[in-house]
């Protein structure tokens, strides 16, 4: 549909502000382009905008909300018509520091989404500026200093309904997915250009909305995630799997837990790209998935069962 360019930016929050920008900033390697209030507006040293991630204080962990920018003001305005014919819509905000208004709505699983056009784009400061005009930001190489936020994943209780909004909503094409085998869908990945995604959902067995699977940042390579997993070792950040190479999707990836117990992911997004006009979906199958990972160890349970913000069990009990 081409109405929607690209993934902008997540807001994360967190119960332990100083040490989770501690980590983005330090360990991480994020740039912080500015701060309002309780939040701190951060970037990867290619991403073009004024900030890919924005971390809030807040007294939970989780996402605030997900971001995309639209490809023009008309297709800004197609999309929150089409949003508001399905009932989700939230409204409109003044935008922040990072972009102008923005139109909010909700997916079935409780997410909140905003979509947006006029932005700022990131101007880099006399030691910051690149040797080439072509890239946003010197490589500062501090910590594992990602080039650019590539996606995120989100649970849901209903992945069904989730691909039906987004195909709708923002006019995503679904790139893979994972079908048991009853038929239930437990996992669907979706791009709205032609990366091989920029978002995935995946089943959530608590049956809690809204909650945070990861979020993701690409480095240029491989041994980038090797590099990565150092870092990380002598920050004492805890690493709950990788490096290993996924089955679906096929990124080289490695999952941390910043300190306020969310889920970050480093990947080496890799050279795939969707360029079929008439795409059809990967389908894997129940069996196909039990064989975990494409290489590497075998996927531990917490993958499958640990989400932001936490599930009290006492409560579901």
């Amino acid at each position: 549909m081409n109405d929607v360019a690209h993934l902008a930016h997540i807001e994360l929050y967190t119960n332990k502000f100083d040490e989770s920008l501690d980590f983005f900033t330090r360990v991480y390697g994020l740039s912080e382009s500015g701060h309002e209030g309780n939040s701190v507006y951060l970037r990867a040293w290619d991403d073009y905008e004024f900030h890919t991630l924005k971390l809030t204080a807040h007294e939970t962990t989780g996402v605030g909300h997900i971001a995309y920018r639209v490809s023009s003001p008309e297709a800004l305005e197609r999309r929150v018509a089409a949003i508001e014919e399905m009932g989700c819509g939230i409204g409109w905000t003044d935008g922040d520091l990072g972009h102008g208004r923005a139109y909010r709505f909700r997916d079935p699983a409780g997410h909140i989404f905003e979509i947006y056009w006029d932005t700022r784009r990131y101007e880099a400061p006399p030691e910051e500026k690149p040797a080439l005009k072509n890239i946003a930001q010197r490589f500062h190489g501090r910590g594992v200093a990602p080039r650019r936020l590539d996606h995120l994943n989100l649970l849901a209780p209903d992945v069904e309904a989730i691909r039906d909004f987004m195909t709708k909503a923002l006019g995503s094409t679904v790139s893979e997915q994972i079908v048991l085998d009853d038929g239930t869908l437990a996992g669907c990945w979706f791009t709205v250009n032609n990366k091989t995604y920029d978002i995935a959902f995946t089943r959530d067995l608590t049956g809690v909305p809204a909650r945070f699977h990861h979020v993701t940042y690409a480095v240029d390579q491989r041994e980038d995630v090797l590099r990565a997993a150092d870092i990380f070792l002598e920050n004492d950040v805890y690493i709950e799997t990788g490096p290993h190479k996924h089955a679906v999707q096929g990124t080289f990836f490695l999952y941390v837990y910043e300190p306020a117990g969310n889920r970050v992911e480093v990947a080496n997004a890799g050279a795939r790209l969707l360029l079929a006009p008439d795409w059809e979906p990967v389908i894997w199958t129940e069996a196909e998935r039990m064989k975990g990972q494409a290489w590497g160890l075998k996927t531990i349970e917490s993958f499958h069962t640990h989400g932001t913000p936490p599930v009290d069990k006492k409560a579901q009990a």
